[in-house]
């Protein structure tokens, strides 16, 4: 019999890192800076919260710190991309090797190995880790943030048209440097799950691909919170069912099931993109 409850606990577990990306991803292109550094900033996010909690003992702190590291890397990229105007998505992979380089160095020199172990329990509520809530919490928030206050309406403007904000007296710089510091601090948010709470452990490269999910969840999700959310869950239930099909022992070689996000992720793409309107100005550095 197919373990309905336990595949939406799963399903909604496995989402929890996209929606935080997705989210990241869309409060950066809707400033109008591209951003393909997510995965990096995520595998920061993991790295930092896992060795943080360890050393201070505090899981709080650990989350902190992650949120920190996230947003100093949102932040470098900001300075590269819309204070000296490079080239937004090589600035992205870069931000990506970078964070991959770092978090595969930093384990060995510091602790002799590449993987860490967390040595802090992280508390539940009806079996769900607080984060899983913050995920939910965050969309309502980047919602109302977006499309409800004069702060999004700013944001949204240097996306869709920044020379006119510019006229209006709102500071282009400033708000995408906003944007892009609270992405970086977003997609932390969905490494910290990845390790501290689904794996409770760190190990190189272990988003997997996982920030390039949460870009395409974004464009499905056309560039708005609650877009992301239905995309990112999407996915995170596509991640569930291959989880299902090795655990039921189906007779197939377990690289196929394997496979289902990702394949799901290139037809979502190849299907959707060209339809997919972006912010006018995304991607476009701003000369006054």
């Amino acid at each position: 019999m197919f373990p309905v409850i336990a595949f939406l606990s799963f399903g909604l577990r496995q989402s929890v890192p996209l929606i935080f990306a997705s989210l990241g991803g869309v409060c950066s292109e809707r400033s109008g800076v591209v951003n393909i550094g997510l995965e990096g900033m995520m595998l920061t996010g993991a790295f930092v919260s896992i060795a943080v909690a360890n050393a201070t003992g505090s899981v709080v702190v650990g989350v902190l710190a992650a949120i920190a590291a996230g947003g100093l890397l949102g932040g470098l990229h900001a300075l590269v991309t819309v204070t000296f105007k490079a080239d937004q998505i090589v600035s992205g992979v870069a931000i990506n090797l970078l964070a991959m380089g770092l978090t595969a160095f930093i384990p060995e020199a510091l602790y002799g190995r590449s993987d860490i172990g967390s040595e802090c329990p992280v508390p539940t509520i009806a079996g769900f880790t607080p984060l899983v809530f913050l995920a939910i919490a965050a969309v309502v928030v980047a919602h109302l943030a977006l499309f409800k206050t004069s702060w999004g309406l700013r944001l949204r403007s240097v996306g869709e048209n920044p020379e006119a904000a510019d006229s209006l007296g709102i500071s282009v710089t400033r708000m995408r440097y906003y944007g892009v510091i609270l992405s970086g601090a977003l997609a932390a948010l969905g490494g910290v799950y990845l390790s501290l709470d689904q794996s409770g452990s760190f190990y190189k490269v272990m988003t997997g691909g996982k920030g390039f999910i949460a870009l395409a969840a974004m464009i499905f999700g056309n560039w708005t919170p609650f877009g992301a959310l239905g995309a990112s869950m999407l996915f995170g239930f596509a991640d569930a069912a291959q989880g299902q099909v090795q655990l039921l022992g189906y007779a197939i070689p377990p690289q196929i099931p394997q496979m289902i996000p990702y394949i799901l992720t290139i037809a979502v793409l190849a299907g959707f993109v060209g339809r997919a309107l972006p912010p006018a100005a995304d991607g476009k550095p701003y000369e006054k």
